[in-house]
């Protein structure tokens, strides 16, 4: 079981301002940080993302979130694009994983792949 997950980030006020709005909609806040070097966001009291500022092209890295419900997927990923994520699979079933499999993916401002996952049935 993950504690926690970071990536480095080129462009780090960018980066916190895309990573601010696009996880709003899944519950998640910005917890820490020094607003220039890293933060790290979760629900209150622990952060389980960071984010880091990195000379040079940073690793791309994927990180999936848990959403409560398909619509939080939505949400996160219109927030996400708005933020100036790049679409990298838009909301909808990915039944090759499981049939309740709802997922979206965007790309952040240095090219991590982010998912917002619900892995529950559509409400009724």
């Amino acid at each position: 079981m993950l504690d926690h997950v970071g990536i480095g980030v080129s462009d780090f006020g960018r980066a916190q301002d895309f990573y601010d709005r696009a996880l709003k909609p899944l519950g998640i806040d910005r917890l820490h940080g020094d607003n220039t070097t890293f933060a790290g966001y979760g629900e209150a009291p622990k952060p389980i993302f960071w984010i880091g500022h990195e000379q040079g092209s940073p690793a791309r890295t994927h990180v999936a979130f848990t959403a409560a419900d398909r619509q939080s997927v939505d949400q996160f990923y219109s927030a996400a694009l708005a933020a100036g994520g790049r679409d990298n699979g838009p909301p909808g079933l990915r039944t090759q994983y499981h049939p309740d499999y709802y997922g979206a993916f965007v790309l952040d401002p240095d090219g991590h792949n982010i998912e917002a996952v619900c892995h529950k049935p559509a409400a009724p």
